[in-house]
């Protein structure tokens, strides 16, 4: 049957109010029956990762009914590089997985949406830092799903080689730990600096340890060049020099399995999650393993984060956008990403099993973690200094003069984006 004259323009009238509604309804200009996320390998087993969430997919829907969520599996490496591309370009994922030091840069540039609804109801059960370290202004700009702790983990055997019977905890248990381990022929501390790897695993927790930051107050120049950190420069290059790190630290990407941590080398990981320490433990043996507490200097300091769900400010799917954030705050989600990855849960109602006393002395580490500095050009900044350590460790330069130097480009870098 052919629609003609009047009925094809009550029609169309009628199709154009009801797309209206549904665009008023859903705070968007587009259909909200479709949403998209970028999500990493946060579970590091890489079928145990594909299958939990495509069971996410599959559970979403159901509670759903019409919408179609479609995750999308992105590597870790080049993350900042695309996500930044695909935001400022009006493009990109309607979710995405962020950490931090990556929202205030995109809070800068008006690429995210404020997510404070999407907690509303449960804004309390959060641990306070969890929710504040991915604020801006006051205002919540990603939904904690998990939190990061980074540790130590011991090599048992290879410190009782050396005659060492209690792991070193602190910076000058390490430097009286080194000689004696390279009479055996190991190393002592492992570290991560390859060009990808981030400082927040490397060198700013030495940084916190010290007593230093990376920005100054404000946030308008580098604090790092501080004698808090040629301190920790100090103390990391005089390590790599004596063989306490290995050489092989120049390329490892905190990396346990292929690097020299896992083939037993080296008596110490510096910063690692709890699926290293289960990496460990199926290579060195169950009783091998020992996790300690983060390493003290002067304080007491390890790196760890909320990961959390940021919505895309151009996104045309808000609606479901956020009904997808409650989905995955809920406790049931919480536990069991939580189970999966290995990391700890956001929400203090909120209790992760500890499946062994390694993933509970974890646990324990979480009342040292520190999110680090936040500030718009925190990637940027490390860039920088991540190039600088590499000449200090090299040779290439002493450590004052590295921390000089990048901090000579921080401040010029920070000064252009004022």
């Amino acid at each position: 049957m052919k629609i003609r004259g009047s009925r094809l323009t009550a029609s169309l009238t009628l199709l154009t109010l009801a797309t209206g509604l549904t665009a008023a309804c859903n705070g968007s200009g587009g259909s909200d029956k479709s949403l998209t996320l970028w999500m990493y390998p946060v579970i590091t087993d890489v079928q145990a990762n594909n299958a939990y969430w495509k069971k996410i997919e599959t559970d979403f829907e159901a509670a759903n009914s019409g919408t179609d969520l479609k995750i999308e599996l992105q590597p870790w490496d080049g993350r900042d590089t695309k996500v930044a591309t695909a935001l400022s370009g009006g493009k990109g994922p309607d979710v995405v997985l962020l950490g931090p030091d990556q929202v205030p840069q995109y809070v800068a540039n008006g690429t995210l949406k404020p997510v404070d609804d999407a907690v509303a109801a449960t804004k309390g059960a959060f641990l306070p830092n969890a929710l504040s370290s991915l604020s801006v202004d006051g205002k919540l700009y990603a939904v904690p799903i998990y939190h990061t702790v980074t540790s130590m983990i011991f090599n048992k055997k290879l410190l009782a080689e050396a005659g060492i019977t209690t792991p070193p905890q602190t910076w000058d248990e390490i430097k009286a730990a080194a000689p004696k381990l390279k009479a055996k022929g190991f190393a002592t501390l492992d570290y991560s600096a390859s060009p990808e790897a981030s400082l927040n695993m490397n060198f700013y927790p030495l940084l916190w340890q010290a007593g230093g930051s990376v920005f100054t107050p404000d946030g308008k120049k580098a604090a790092f060049n501080s004698p808090e950190g040629l301190e920790a420069l100090t103390f990391l290059t005089d390590l790599y020099k004596q063989g306490a790190v290995p050489k092989s630290a120049l390329t490892n990407k905190n990396v346990v399995a292929d690097q020299a941590l896992g083939k037993q080398q080296v008596a110490a990981g510096l910063m690692n999650v709890p699926a290293d320490a289960e990496i460990a433990a199926k290579t060195w043996g169950q009783d091998n393993v020992v996790v300690g507490l983060p390493l003290q200097g002067k304080k007491r300091v390890g790196f760890g984060i909320p990961g959390g769900l940021a919505v895309n400010a151009r996104s045309k799917h808000t609606a479901a956008a956020e009904k997808f954030l409650k989905f995955m705050i809920d406790p049931k989600q919480i536990t069991s990403l939580g189970t999966a990855s290995g990391f700890v849960s956001p929400r203090t109602d909120v209790k992760v099993p500890a499946p062994n006393p390694r993933a509970a002395k974890f646990a324990e580490a979480l009342q040292y973690t520190y999110p680090g500095d936040a500030n718009p050009a925190a990637r940027q900044v490390m860039a920088l200094l991540r190039t600088e350590i590499q000449a200090a460790l090299t040779g290439k330069k002493t450590p004052k003069q590295a921390l000089e130097d990048a901090a000579k480009q921080s401040d010029d870098l920070l000064a252009r984006q004022r």
